[in-house]
């Protein structure tokens, strides 16, 4: 699984920082490292609700404080 976070400047204001770290944690809690791959990727063009991600290639918005939900519904369901 491919997980490409938005750190563009837009995003980075709205805590993709924080969402980039959060989703680190995650993988290495659940001993994911072989299976999900995270990387940073400027402009997606969708940060107007929150932090632009993609899961294998599907897209969605994100605030910092919706990590864990959103990994377990879109992360945990799928590996």
């Amino acid at each position: 699984m491919k997980i490409n976070i938005c750190i563009g400047s837009s995003c980075h204001l709205k805590g993709s920082r924080l969402i980039v770290e959060g989703m680190q944690a995650l993988v290495r809690e659940h001993g994911l490292e072989g299976d999900v791959e995270l990387s940073g990727r400027f402009c997606m063009g969708g940060c107007q609700n929150g932090v632009c991600l993609t899961v294998d290639g599907r897209k969605f918005s994100l605030k910092p404080d919706d990590v864990g939900a959103f990994f377990e519904s879109e992360v945990l369901k799928r590996v």
